[in-house]
């Protein structure tokens, strides 16, 4: 999962440097990569047990 979040930036990157950058494509590729990133928000909070201060 980290590895697409990391080929999304690079599309995303390369789509807002284009000289005609597809806003729709753009934003559902942002919409994708929060997703993934979500993802693996939540399973790196499952996989670390809480430490109570």
């Amino acid at each position: 999962m980290r590895l697409e979040h990391r080929d999304l930036d690079d599309v995303i990157h390369h789509l807002i440097h284009s000289d005609y950058p597809d806003q729709l494509r753009l934003k559902r590729l942002k919409q994708r990569k929060l997703r993934l990133k979500d993802n693996i928000d939540q399973i790196q909070s499952r996989l670390i047990p809480d430490i109570d201060a």
